[in-house]
This record gives structure tokens, sequence and C-alpha cells, in this order.
């Protein structure tokens, strides 16, 4: 069978899992609240993410001690903990069961990290996780979905994992996949779209760009005096990677990284008799 159908059916059981969940009779609780696969929640039933995909996760989105590491939807508080104990991050888990979410205080406890990671009681579209560097989640396509404006608003740069399921247009960055179960990865890039006054390496006089964006996907006309020539890129956070012919039929780079405030860029451009220095502005 070709892979395409394969991915599709394999993802058409998943959601059809999620709809008519088959309970387990392994309890992934403790002593104090038993927690089965299946076990009903708001909008979607509880499924442990596989350990090898958790550490699977945080590899790919990097996760260091210097992070901030939100998991929206915490269950028993599994990728929370990882995130603390094997990568020395500081970890949040937001979830709207307080039964569960008491389990998972109890796991974070019995694990010792209750100085490095907090269960939140809550729901995902009320809770600020605003100052979140890396966003982890299992919910469902729709879910999924509905939050993607949220993290589209995040800062440029967060990095964003999903077990199981992806975030429809919005291509992912990259797809992780374990043994029994795989997972997508993204980068909230900067916005980006709108029209810039350059300085490029070169051209003595201004040049003007002007930008579409879907997502991390670029695309547009720089203007060099009276000649125009199409430009494609793509951001990774908040960094921009262009390329654009020059009147002598070479091509150059240009990376440039976005400030703060979205209103300027500042970067290099690579070619090998115009180097130097790029600075932009929004007109």
């Amino acid at each position: 069978m070709p892979a395409q159908p394969l991915r599709v059916l394999v993802t058409c059981a998943l959601v059809l899992g999620l709809a008519h969940p088959v309970r387990s009779a392994r309890n992934y609780g403790d002593e104090e609240f038993r927690l089965e696969h299946g076990h009903d929640g708001k909008d979607v039933f509880w499924a442990p993410t596989p350990d090898a995909m958790v550490t699977l996760m945080l590899q790919t989105a990097k996760v260091t001690p210097a992070d901030i590491v939100h998991d929206l939807g915490a269950g028993d508080g599994r990728i929370p903990i990882a995130a603390a104990r094997a990568f020395g991050a500081r970890a949040v888990g937001i979830e709207y069961s307080p039964e569960i979410a008491a389990l998972a205080r109890r796991n974070v406890k019995r694990a010792g990290l209750e100085g490095r990671v907090a269960i939140v009681v809550g729901d995902i579209f009320v809770e600020d996780f605003s100052a979140a560097t890396v966003v982890t989640m299992f919910l469902t396509p729709v879910l999924n979905h509905k939050l993607r404006p949220l993290l589209l608003q995040m800062k440029p740069g967060t990095r964003i994992v999903s077990h199981a399921f992806d975030m429809g247009d919005w291509q992912p960055d990259a797809k992780i996949a374990t043994e029994n179960a795989e997972g997508f990865f993204w980068i909230v890039p900067a916005q980006v779209a709108g029209d810039w006054s350059l300085r490029l390496p070169g051209e003595a006089a201004p040049t003007r760009l002007q930008l579409q964006q879907a997502y991390q996907q670029v695309s547009g006309t720089l203007t060099l005096g009276e000649r125009s020539v199409a430009v494609a890129g793509r951001l990774a956070g908040a960094t921009l990677h262009f390329d654009y012919a020059r009147p002598d039929g070479t091509t150059a780079t240009v990376t440039a990284t976005a400030t703060a405030d979205g209103r300027r860029l500042v970067g290099q451009q690579k070619h090998p008799q115009a180097p130097g220095s790029v600075r932009g502005e929004r007109r």
C-alpha cells in the first residue's frame, strides 16, 4: 500500500479512537486515583504519550535548563516531569481535571521535582502560557486547530511539539516518529508580511521589499531601482532567509532577524562581490 494512504488510515484510526475510546485494565494512576487509557475528559479522553515519544519531543525542541516548558493537557504529568528530570527545564502542566491534576502533582512530588514542575488546574484556552519557550501537547485535530491562533501569537522562536496530530495548513518544520508513534514540530514565526525599506550591500539607494507570508513561508518582490525581482524564502522563528537575483545574474542570500517590536530587520548578505550587513525598516 502506498505510504500516503497508510498515513491517512493511521490518522483516521487515531481520530476514531479519540471519539470511541477503549478502556484498558492498566492503572496509570496510584492508590488514590485510578487512571485508565480512555478516561473521559473535557473534549478529549486521556491516553498516555509513550515514553520514547516524550523523550523525542523534548529532544526535537532542544530543551535546555534555560527553557520553560508548558504542557497543554498534562494528564499524569509525564511530559513536565521528563522536561525537568532529563533536561533540567522548568515546566508547567495545565490539566482540566482536578483529579488527574492531583495525581500529576503526586507524581511530581514522588519524582522530587516540586521546585521545578508546577501542575495547574485549568482550561488551556483560559490559562496564560505565553511565558513558555516550549509548548507540548497531545490533544485532537480539532483542539490543535482551535489553539493555532493562540500559538501563532507567541514570541517568535517558541518551539511547539504535538504528539500524533498536526495543525492543518500550518505545515510542520519537522516530522518525528518512534516505532509506534508520530509527532510534529513547529517554530513560531515572526510576522514580517508588509512593505519594507532595505539597505543592501552594493546598492547605493534603499531597496523596497514587499512580502506576503503564510506561516513560515514568505514570498514577494524586491525592487532595485527600476528593476523588480521575485523573492521566496522562509522564516525560522524571528530569522528570515531569502535569495534574490542581482542585476549581474548572480544570486545573493540574505539572512536577517526581525527585532522584538517587528519594525526592523538586521542581518547579513552573502555574495562573493557584495557581502555585508543588511538593515531594514517597515515603510
